[in-house]
């Protein structure tokens, strides 16, 4: 076999990588994986505190199959809807933004992020960011040239953005500040702008994010539990202390399903936060590894997605890709570290496992989109082969 057959062999064996499917199973898995460990985590604290043990599983099965029709709706609206608009998403998340501000809003734990709405509450912040992401991707392919070549190009969507913040600093709520934030740049980054543009906003944003924790008390202590959680783990490090202790308790291949100990009243949110730390205790490190491994297949692919939109110039879709990507893998990676000790305790979810609804259906959302913007690929792909096709019968004919 010689060079060029060697490399085109290679060629069609990545043109036969279908992500779709791979996207749809690591998806459908973790959402699994959370309802069932939600029914483990969950059921001691609904019994006490809901008089119902299924509480919480029931409406996280609920919240699942609203999510999976959400996910089936969101995959048939055109991409072009999306990017026609951004200027109607920016205004509809910096409106609930603000409006979680108002005396619509709910507080729960000294945070207002949630605005009731019947039978269950919106948190904001979900909503907020997929409005901007897809805000933001619009503005990158309508005003590439003046971002990247030009300052007041680069600001203006920063500045956007700064506002989002400011309103979500207030909630308060610093975990969506800093992945909307995060996410935001690395789209920002990728359309082309120079890494020295982002050097002085990336000192004011420590800077700013430095002077939040030592002028906020509750997010200064969080920091010194987390350099040393076990110097007060009665205190400010129990929480952190009691998620390594389930750590420890499940060592390689776990205590079995329904059997942790961490469960039952000593680790607090067991069911949200730190649903991670239940699923390491119950089933040690090699369910650990393979919920990492779907996760990190979860955002591989949806960095494929994008990357092929990209090749397939598809500009929107593949920056809105890779904005939800980036969403998708931040959050996850976040609530991965706090679990582990590896970063301060931040009130962010695991995306399609944690108990919730609002993170659920975003996190659907992102997957009905990513979906899309493979389908129209291939639709697009598709029909660039017809028109060759056609052309050659058409030259034939001809000759």
């Amino acid at each position: 076999m010689n060079a060029q057959s060697i490399m085109l062999s290679a060629a069609s064996r990545r043109s036969a990588l279908q992500p779709l499917p791979l996207l749809i199973f690591c998806a459908v898995s973790l959402l699994l994986i959370g309802v069932v460990m939600i029914g483990s985590a969950s059921m001691d604290t609904a019994a006490q505190n809901m008089d119902n043990a299924f509480y919480y599983i029931s409406r996280q099965f609920l919240y699942a199959l609203m999510g999976v029709g959400l996910a089936l709706m969101v995959a048939n609206v055109p991409l072009s809807w999306w990017e026609r608009s951004g200027w109607l998403l920016l205004g509809i998340g910096l409106l609930v933004l603000a409006l979680v501000l108002t005396p619509l809003g709910r507080s729960v734990n000294g945070s207002t992020r949630w605005i009731p709405l019947g039978l269950f509450n919106v948190q904001v912040s979900e909503v907020a960011k997929i409005c901007l992401i897809a805000y933001l991707a619009g503005y990158v392919v309508r005003r590439r040239d003046e971002l990247v070549n030009t300052w007041m190009g680069f600001l203006k969507p920063v500045l956007v953005l700064g506002f989002a913040s400011v309103l979500l600093v207030t909630e308060p709520d610093f975990g969506a500040t800093v992945v909307l934030m995060t996410a935001a740049l690395g789209m920002i980054f990728l359309s082309g702008v120079r890494l020295s543009r982002f050097l002085p906003l990336i000192a004011a944003c420590v800077a700013t994010g430095a002077a939040l924790i030592v002028f906020q008390p509750y997010r200064l202590k969080r920091v010194v539990s987390y350099l040393d959680p076990w110097q007060d783990q009665f205190d400010t490090g129990y929480q952190l202390t009691q998620s390594l202790i389930a750590f420890g308790r499940g060592e390689w291949a776990g205590v079995g399903l329904g059997n942790s100990i961490q469960k039952l009243f000593y680790l607090p949110e067991a069911h949200t936060d730190f649903i991670f730390a239940i699923i390491a205790e119950e089933f040690g490190l090699m369910g650990s590894l393979a919920v990492l491994a779907l996760f990190t297949a979860l955002v591989w692919v949806g960095f494929v997605i994008a990357r092929r939109a990209e090749q397939a110039d598809m500009p929107f879709a593949a920056c809105f890709g890779y904005g939800l990507t980036l969403l998708l893998g931040l959050q996850a990676t976040i609530n991965i570290a706090v679990n582990t000790g590896l970063l301060p305790t931040k009130g962010l979810t695991l995306p399609l496992v944690s108990y919730g609804g609002s993170s659920l259906l975003a996190s659907c959302v992102c997957i009905g989109v990513l979906a899309r913007i493979e389908m129209e690929r291939l639709d697009r792909v598709e029909q660039s082969a017809e028109k060759k096709r056609s052309s050659k019968g058409g030259a034939r004919y001809e000759d």
